[in-house]
Parts: C-alpha cells; sequence; structure tokens
C-alpha cells in the first residue's frame, strides 16, 4: 500500500498536541489505548513512544481492516455469525475498556470495502455490541483524529498528495486559537432556551423550520480537545422537544457509505419521516438501530475557519466554520453536567435520562448543513438572537 509522505516532525508535533493538549498530558498513573488500523502506525508508533517517556503505560489495539472503528466485532460477525454468538462478548474486552485511564483512536481505513455492505439488521447489530464499550470510551478523556489513507482520498475524490497535506495541515495546526471565537459564542447557548433553525428544501424551496429546547443543557467548547482538527461549540438539547423539518445537504460518509440529502421531521421528539437522496438504505439503518436512533442527541456550531474544503469525513465536514450539525442517537452527558462522574453528576444523569431528556441510543451520527453561501442553510436563531457566518465563523449579528 502506497504511503503518505508526512515529514517526522509534523507527526512529532501531531502526537504532542493528542497527547499534551487534547488529553491533558500523560502520566505514569496513565494507561492509555492507542487504537487504529496497521495502516496509521507511523502515527501511532510515536504516540505508543510518548506515552512511554512520559511514565504511562500504552495499551496498543491494532484492529483489523474489516473491522470499522475497532467495534467489539468485525464485519465478518455481522455476515456470518448469528445474534447469540455476536452476544457473547470476551470478559477481557471489557476488562481492557475499563483498565484504560486514556483513549487515542486514530481513524484511517485500509480497505473500507471490506467493512460495507452490510445490510440494516447487520450493521444495527454491530452498534448495538459495541455501545456498552462506547460508554465506557466516553465517561474517561479521549481523541480521535483522522491519519491520510489511499482509501480515504479516492473517497473524497482527492489526489493522495493533494489529500494528505490537507490532513496534516489541519492536524498540525495550533487548537488554541480557536478557542477566542468559540468563547464568543458559547453564552448564547448556555443562556439559550430555544433554538430555532431555518434551511431551505432544494427540490420545492420550502422552508423548513426546527426547533429544540436547550434550557437543560450547557454549551461544550470543542478545541481539540475531544477531536482533532477541532472546532466546534456543541450541545445536546432535550431530546423530547425537537419539533418539525431540517433539510441537511453536505455529504458524509457512514461505514464506508455515502449519505447525502437528508430531509427529517420531527415530532413530539423522534423522526416521524426521512429520506435521503444518496444512500437512503444507509440512513435507515442508522434511525432504525434503537428507539433512541429515532430522536437527536446533539446541536453544533462548525466553527474552524481553516477548513476550506468538505470532506465527506464526519470528522472534517462537522468541523467546516459556516456549517451547522446536528446528531441523530446519543446524547454527551457532559453537555447537561460539568462533571458526569462525580456522584451529584451521575445523580442529575440518572434524572435527565429517566425524564426522557438526555437521550440514550447505540448510534451517534453527525449530519451538517451548510450555511456558507449556497448552501441550503438560511437562518439560526437562539431565544431571538440572530447568529451567523462571517468569515467561516459563527458570530452574534451585530
Amino acid at each position: 500500500m502506497r504511503e503518505p509522505d508526512i515529514r517526522r516532525e509534523d507527526l512529532e508535533t501531531w502526537a504532542g498536541y493528542l497527547l499534551d493538549h487534547s488529553l491533558g498530558g500523560i502520566t505514569s498513573e496513565d494507561r492509555v489505548m492507542i487504537k487504529g488500523e496497521r495502516v496509521a502506525w507511523p502515527l501511532m508508533e510515536i504516540l505508543e513512544r510518548r506515552v512511554i517517556e512520559a511514565g504511562g503505560i500504552p495499551d496498543v489495539y491494532l484492529i483489523p481492516p474489516n473491522n470499522e472503528r475497532g467495534r467489539v466485532w468485525s464485519a465478518a460477525m455481522a455476515r456470518w455469525g448469528t445474534p447469540k454468538q455476536a452476544e457473547r462478548i470476551p470478559e477481557w474486552h471489557r476488562k481492557r475498556y475499563e483498565s484504560m485511564t486514556k483513549y487515542v483512536e486514530v481513524l484511517g481505513a485500509e480497505d473500507p470495502e471490506s467493512f460495507m455492505g452490510l445490510t440494516a439488521e447487520q450493521a444495527q447489530r454491530l452498534a448495538a455490541a459495541d455501545k456498552p464499550f462506547s460508554t465506557l470510551r466516553l465517561s474517561k478523556p479521549w481523541v480521535i483524529t483522522l491519519y491520510p489513507t489511499p482509501a480515504a482520498a479516492a473517497m473524497e475524490g482527492m489526489d493522495f498528495e493533494e489529500y494528505t497535506q490537507f490532513i496534516v495541515r489541519a492536524s498540525t495546526s495550533d487548537p488554541r486559537e480557536l478557542r477566542r471565537a468559540e468563547e464568543a459564542i458559547a453564552p448564547v447557548f448556555d443562556q439559550g432556551r430555544e433554538i430555532v433553525i431555518e434551511t431551505e428544501h432544494p427540490s420545492d424551496g420550502r422552508e423548513l423550520r426546527l426547533t429544540m429546547d436547550l434550557s437543560s443543557s450547557r454549551a461544550v467548547l470543542s478545541y481539540g480537545l475531544r477531536n482533532f482538527p477541532d472546532g466546534e461549540v456543541f450541545t445536546s438539547p432535550d431530546a423530547r422537544s425537537v419539533e418539525g423539518e431540517i433539510f441537511v445537504d453536505l455529504p458524509v460518509n457512514y461505514g464506508g457509505n455515502d449519505i447525502q440529502g437528508i430531509y427529517l421531521k420531527f415530532d413530539g421528539g423522534r423522526i416521524v419521516s426521512y429520506s435521503a437522496e444518496t444512500g437512503a438504505e444507509h440512513l435507515v439503518a442508522i434511525i432504525e438501530t434503537d428507539d433512541g436512533s429515532h430522536r437527536l442527541g446533539e446541536v453544533a456550531l462548525g466553527m474552524n475557519p481553516g477548513l476550506d474544503r468538505v470532506l465527506k469525513h464526519p470528522l472534517f465536514v462537522e468541523k467546516v466554520g459556516g456549517t451547522l450539525h446536528i446528531a441523530i442517537g446519543a446524547s454527551y452527558e457532559e453537555c447537561y453536567v460539568e462533571d458526569p462522574s462525580s456522584e451529584e453528576g451521575k445523580a442529575r444523569i440518572h434524572e435527565l435520562e429517566e425524564l426522557g431528556i438526555l437521550n440514550r441510543s447505540a448510534q451517534h451520527v453527525d449530519i451538517v448543513t451548510d450555511f456558507r453561501s449556497g448552501g441550503c442553510g438560511r437562518s439560526v436563531m437562539i431565544d431571538g438572537i440572530q447568529l451567523i457566518p462571517r468569515n467561516r465563523v459563527w458570530v452574534r449579528e451585530g
């Protein structure tokens, strides 16, 4: 396989941001899971060495090409296993996740076709089996990043060298520069009670209006702390409150499959009607996973002005400055309480879950609407405050 031409100093810078900025540094008490495919080894190797140099213990988890993002089971179990087999998850797998203190996932697929082509039922079975482990991961400091591969460049329709340069440039830029713009917009989310999102359906010009309650949640700034590269202000709405319609125009790649031109209609917080111009069958697989995948778990503004082109990969498309994304599926606990691991935080999370405000699901799939010139996004308002993209960054109007 052709390997990307990345300078050693760029890999060192990249790894340093992941461990020191995103994870807050490594100590002798840390056991750090470093997960990814063999194709991403040049970056993973440096992460491993730097964890050791910092006194921590690396747990390098190399995953096979037919396993999308290192889920508990690969596509082989989905294709040839039975539901009973899928339930027999080895106990050591759980202990491995429980024992880690921090987590780095290096995305980048050698052969996406090896985990593509699953039926909706098969894909849902994999997501359901992996849900307990994704919950464990999210309960600890974590960060994900994307390593350039020929397959990914082909998916984006880009020359591999050009694609590599774009990924590396974005992944070695100082993420702290995003913080000022995010801090300026965060109070609007924190103090807001209702967000109103207006989009236009391109087929008939209909104006679509989506509303949701933000009064139970808080804004979370994202400047390299969870995703790298980064750049978003996000929160989780009251999952019961989502009403209306939205059109989502930017492409997203889910499980190696493109989905674009998504229409969703909500009633009583639930998706009651939906369609996609491309990849409709894959949208079905997402939404029909479980009860929670019929609801929303996130709404966010893309705040990275340096991402000057739209990629299909969710890690990049959702960060483009001047876009808005919503997530089908699970809410984020940190959007409701500052410390979900505290006794007070756990009690509050339990209360919100019982009320149905916090949504649980095996899915969390971000889909993105473009509010820049030429996109189908028309208006975003929080309690009457108009938010607009200016120079590819969201600001208050005026």
